[in-house]
């Protein structure tokens, strides 16, 4: 049985940061891949960013340079660092979680993430 629960979301301006965490249980293949997807109120979910176990990551392109996504393996934790925030990157953040590829398995509950202009 995978659980995630995120924390760390909220209200920001524009232009400021935000740190969300995500607390992980289940089996080390069931974490192999930690990520972070986002919906926004009428569009689909998106990748923000997710790391596999070994270190490789990967960024969607509006948050390259601005996001940067951690884990911590012994702890089964996961983060998003998010820096220079715009309005356009409200969303529901949901931790996710994978055994292979990107694509995820496991879902967590979200967190909201509001930037006000």
């Amino acid at each position: 049985q995978v659980q995630l629960v995120e924390s760390g979301g909220g209200l920001v301006q524009a232009g400021g940061s935000l740190r969300l965490s995500c607390a992980g249980s289940g089996s080390d293949y069931s974490l192999n891949v930690l990520g972070w997807y986002r919906q926004a109120p009428g569009k689909q979910e998106e990748l923000v960013a997710a790391a596999k176990r070994g270190g490789s990551t990967t960024y969607a392109d509006s948050v390259k340079g601005r996001f940067t996504i951690s884990r911590d393996n012994a702890k089964n934790m996961a983060y998003l660092q998010m820096n220079s925030l715009k309005p356009e990157d409200t969303a529901v953040y949901y931790c996710t979680a994978g055994g292979l590829g990107y694509g995820p398995t496991y879902w967590g509950q979200g967190t909201q993430v509001t930037v006000s202009s």
